[in-house]
């Protein structure tokens, strides 16, 4: 699902127990040395505001982020908040499944509108 689109972005709620979300460039670049400099510091200040966003809103314990890249070979950030009541907690989230995890997290769709109001700002 898309929660955010201009026109060099658009980010995606990724589908998890935890708050995950994905930015991606709209060209499909595979390297992120390949990405423009102008749009590739814009990308991070999106970062920026997207992962100070979901430290405010739901208090994880750690926020990670990752860009392999390998099975979609274009260039996406994922910004992932972490509980330690996770169920791959301290494991990454493509890791070994550890417990079932039991989060009562406030509601997404609040935290999607402070990201779409955030970045509506930059």
């Amino acid at each position: 699902m898309i929660i955010y689109e201009d026109k060099e972005l658009y980010i995606e709620k990724e589908e998890s127990e935890i708050p995950w979300l994905k930015i991606f460039t709209k060209e499909a670049y595979k390297e992120l040395g390949d990405v423009p400099k102008d749009l590739r510091s814009r990308l991070w200040n999106v970062y920026d505001i997207i992962e100070e966003e979901m430290k405010n809103y739901y208090n994880p314990k750690k926020i990670n982020m990752a860009s392999f890249a390998n099975m979609l070979p274009r260039v996406h950030i994922h910004i992932m908040a972490r509980y330690e009541g996770d169920s791959h907690f301290p494991n990454p989230m493509w890791g070994e499944k550890l417990r079932i995890a039991n989060l009562n997290l406030p509601d997404e769709k609040i935290f999607h509108e402070k990201v779409k109001k955030a970045l509506e700002n930059l």
